[in-house]
C-alpha cells in the first residue's frame, strides 16, 4: 500500500519546482517587458504594453513556494536547528527536545492554516487588480502550507517516537 502512495510525496516538491520555473520566467519576462518593450514602444511611439500583471504573479508564487517550502523543510528536517548543543545532551533529554521542537512544529503549523483560513474567508470578496483573481487563492497558500507542516510534523514526531530516520537520529536513537 505504501509503494502505490509514495507518488503522493513527490507532489509538494514537484509543485514547488514548477513554481520555481514559473518565477524564473516571470522574473525574465517582466526584465523583458520593462526594459526593452518599453524602451522600444517609447523609441518608435507604440502603444505601450501593460504588464503589471508579472508582478502579481510574481507575489503569487512566493506565496504559494514559501509556505509548501516551509512544509517541505520540515519533512527533510533542514531548518535551523543547533546539533552541537542538542548532541552534547544525553539520550532521554535529547529525544524530548526533539519531541518538543516536533510538537512546536505542528502547533504552528496548525496556527498557520487555522488563521489562513480565516484571512482567506475574510478576502474572499477582494480580487486582485491586474489578474482579477480571487484573493482567497493567495492566502489559502497559508492553509495548505499549514496543513503540511502539521502533516510533516506528525510524521516527524511518529518516526521520533520509533526511533526511526533521521529524526530519530537525531533523538539519538541507533536505529
Amino acid at each position: 500500500m505504501r509503494a502505490r502512495l509514495s507518488w503522493l510525496g513527490a507532489i509538494p516538491d514537484v509543485f514547488i519546482t514548477v513554481l520555481m520555473v514559473v518565477v524564473i520566467v516571470d522574473m525574465l519576462v517582466g526584465v523583458f517587458l520593462r526594459y526593452v518593450v518599453t524602451w522600444i514602444s517609447a523609441t518608435f511611439d507604440l502603444p505601450s504594453i501593460r504588464f503589471f500583471w508579472v508582478e502579481e504573479v510574481g507575489e503569487w508564487s512566493l506565496a504559494w513556494l514559501t509556505f509548501v517550502g516551509a512544509a517541505v523543510g520540515i519533512r527533510r528536517g533542514i531548518h535551523f536547528s543547533v546539533h552541537l548543543l542538542i548532541e552534547r545532551f544525553p539520550v532521554p533529554l535529547r529525544r524530548a527536545v526533539v519531541v518538543g521542537h516536533c510538537v512546536l512544529m505542528v502547533a504552528f503549523g496548525t496556527l498557520v492554516a487555522v488563521y489562513g483560513w480565516q484571512v482567506a474567508e475574510l478576502n474572499s470578496q477582494s480580487f486582485s487588480p491586474a489578474l482579477v483573481l480571487n484573493l482567497r487563492w493567495l492566502y489559502l497558500s497559508s492553509v495548505a502550507g499549514g496543513v503540511l507542516m502539521v502533516v510533516y510534523g506528525l510524521i516527524a514526531l511518529s518516526d521520533v517516537v520509533a526511533g526511526r530516520g533521521q529524526w530519530g537520529q537525531l533523538a539519538g536513537s541507533s536505529a
